[in-house]
């Protein structure tokens, strides 16, 4: 469960027991974060930078020049087609970690939002060749629409091919699955406002953010996210960036949109390769789209 504390404003809540961080100690540091200096704004994205480069460059398909156009569909084009070329047998690239570490930050909200007579509409935003959206589609024991959405058509096309070939199977009949392109920063060009039940965004604000001109666009895909969402829906966005970065992030560009009662909660995924992540989930109180 997401621990909580209450603030005015947006609603914020914490769970850092697995990295050895309290509460308070978190609490605090993101006070003195809402009023740091130009300086350590600047820091602080710098450090983004390094922390998400040295996660990245443990896989040793990762350019430099995709690691510098992280928000750019032309590198993403690149280097699907550069990864698939030297393997040909195809194999799911996860950035960060794969489904089983995150399932059961998943799943449970599957079960809390679901509808009695629709398929739940799940996005896995910025899909690239993980396997998180078909194992979601496996495995709900839920009838669920999964959208699998990259800007790569290289990285849908791969993906489609790939889930034909294997013929999953989903736990309910009525479950069905779908590979789109599409450029998350336009979201509501594809969906109507009040249309998803969960967005599930592993790493793709994170690139954003590490581009040289993502931040605007990774507030915009925030802005996006929230507007198609259900008032009952979810965004999950999992992440290497610390609370005292990310909450303040997340809080000023929903700010910013006017989007003053939304939830922010973070817990702990875990640490891996010394690294530590964090699944946050941002919800809404009311209709942000009157």
């Amino acid at each position: 469960m997401f621990s909580q504390s209450r603030f005015t404003g947006l609603q914020r809540q914490f769970n850092t027991k697995n990295c050895g961080q309290s509460e308070t100690s978190v609490l605090e540091r993101w006070r003195k974060q809402t009023n740091m200096s130009a300086f350590t704004k600047s820091f602080v994205s710098l450090a983004r930078r390094r922390v998400f480069s040295r996660s990245i460059r443990q896989h040793s398909s990762v350019t430099t020049e995709l690691m510098e156009n992280m928000d750019k569909k032309s590198a993403w084009d690149r280097f699907y087609s550069e990864t698939s070329s030297r393997n040909p047998n195809f194999k799911n690239f996860e950035w960060f970690f794969g489904f089983d570490a995150v399932q059961d930050f998943i799943m449970p909200l599957l079960q809390t939002a679901s509808r009695p007579h629709s398929p739940l509409h799940v996005l896995d935003m910025g899909c690239g060749t993980s396997a998180l959206g078909p194992c979601i589609y496996r495995d709900s024991v839920l009838p669920v629409r999964v959208t699998c959405a990259d800007i790569s058509p290289v990285a849908v096309r791969l993906m489609r091919e790939h889930v034909q070939a294997e013929a999953i199977q989903p736990h309910d009949v009525s479950s069905h699955i779908e590979f789109l392109e599409l450029d998350c920063t336009q979201l509501d060009t594809y969906y109507g406002s009040n249309s998803l039940d969960l967005i599930v965004d592993k790493g793709t604000t994170d690139a954003l953010l590490r581009s040289k001109e993502g931040t605007e666009k990774a507030g915009l895909v925030l802005k996006q996210c929230l507007r198609v969402l259900r008032t009952s829906g979810s965004l999950l966005q999992f992440s290497d960036e610390d609370p005292d970065a990310r909450l303040v992030w997340l809080e000023t560009a929903a700010r910013d949109q006017g989007l003053v009662a939304a939830d922010v909660g973070v817990q702990e995924v875990g640490v891996l390769r010394g690294v530590c992540y964090y699944c946050y989930q941002v919800t809404l109180h009311q209709d942000v789209n009157k």
